[in-house]
C-alpha cells in the first residue's frame, strides 16, 4: 500500500463505507428515520452493528445492499436460513438459453463523473477474472452506455470524501443482473489501492450483482474483527452453495468476504467451486 495511513481499520465491501482511525463520527444527515429502521429491523437487516445510511435516494443496508423506499414497500418479513459458507440469492442471472453476456459500461476521461485509466483497468481484470472460469456468463466492456446491462457510476465527490467506496444490488426477479454498480473514483488516488485490489472491489460487486451475498454473512467479524454479527437472510435470501466448505476464515481471501484490506483477492478454490454450481 502506498498511502501512509493503514487499513487497520478495514475497508468495507459492497457499500464499502471506510473509516479511518482519524474519521469524524457520521454525521446526522446519514441517519435514517426511525421508521426506516423499524421497517429494516422487521426485514431481518441488522441495522445495530451496521447502522443503515441515507444514500442517494435511499438506503445503504449492512453496508452491502442497495435499498430505494419502494424495495422496503414491497418487501415481506424474513425468515432465517442455516449458517454455511458460500451463499447466493434466491434470485440469479437467468441463463437457460445458454451462455449469456453481461455488458458493462464505465465513462472513461477526465470529467468529474469519469474514471481513470486505472480503475478502468480494474474493471477490465475484474471482467477477465470473470470470464476465465468459463462460466455461463460472460462479462463484456462495452463502450457506450446504451444497451449496457451494468452501468458503472461514479460515486459523487462528497460521497467519497465520507469515505464510501461502492454499492450494488442483486438479481431482478426477471433474472436479469442488477444494473448499476456506484464505485469509488479515488481507490487509487485516495487509497492507492493496485488494479488487482481495484479489481477485487470491482469483481465483489460484481458477485451482488450476479447473485452473490457475503462469505460470511453469518459473522462479519470474520473479516471485519470486532463482536459477532450475523447480515441475516432478509428477504434476498442466503441459501448455501453445495461443495463448499462449511467455515468461511480470512485466511482464505473469498472475493465476496464483507471486509477487504484492500489486497488482491482472484477467486480462491472455494470459489470457484461456487461460481461453477451456479453458472
Amino acid at each position: 500500500m502506498k498511502k501512509t495511513f493503514t487499513f487497520l481499520c478495514l475497508l468495507l465491501f459492497g457499500s464499502g463505507v471506510f473509516y479511518s482511525c482519524q474519521d469524524d463520527q457520521v454525521t446526522d444527515s446519514l441517519t435514517v428515520a426511525d421508521g426506516v429502521r423499524s421497517q429494516l429491523i422487521a426485514l431481518g437487516f441488522d441495522v445495530i452493528n451496521h447502522p443503515p445510511i441515507n444514500f442517494d435516494q435511499g438506503y445503504l443496508v449492512e453496508g452491502d445492499i442497495y435499498l430505494t423506499p419502494a424495495d422496503l414497500a414491497t418487501m415481506k418479513e424474513a425468515n432465517r436460513l442455516p449458517i454455511m459458507e458460500q451463499y447466493r440469492t434466491t434470485k440469479l442471472v437467468n441463463t437457460s438459453a445458454g451462455v449469456r453476456t453481461i455488458t458493462m459500461y464505465a465513462q472513461q476521461g477526465t470529467c468529474t463523473s469519469c474514471y481513470s485509466a486505472g480503475m478502468i483497468a480494474g474493471l477490465d481484470l475484474a471482467i477477465a477474472r470473470y470470464n476465465a472460469e468459463n462460466l455461463n456468463i460472460r462479462f463484456q466492456r462495452s463502450t457506450t452506455s446504451t444497451g449496457a446491462n451494468i452501468v458503472m457510476i461514479r460515486l459523487k465527490k462528497s460521497e467519497e470524501t465520507q469515505g464510501i467506496l461502492g454499492s450494488a444490488g442483486f438479481p431482478t426477479a426477471a433474472g436479469n443482473p442488477y444494473n448499476q454498480i456506484k464505485m469509488s473514483g479515488v481507490l487509487e488516488s485516495k487509497y492507492g489501492l493496485s488494479t488487482a485490489g481495484i479489481a477485487t472491489i470491482i469483481g465483489h460487486e460484481m458477485g451482488h450483482c450476479v447473485g452473490f451475498r457475503h462469505t460470511d454473512y453469518y459473522d462479519r467479524a470474520v473479516s471485519c474483527g470486532g463482536a459477532v454479527s450475523n447480515e441475516g437472510a432478509s428477504t434476498v435470501g442466503a441459501v448455501l452453495i453445495p461443495g463448499t466448505p462449511s467455515i468461511a476464515t480470512a485466511a482464505d481471501k473469498s472475493w465476496m468476504l464483507a471486509c477487504t484490506d484492500g489486497g488482491d483477492r482472484p477467486f480462491n478454490n472455494d470459489d470457484k467451486t461456487a461460481l461453477n454450481y451456479l453458472y
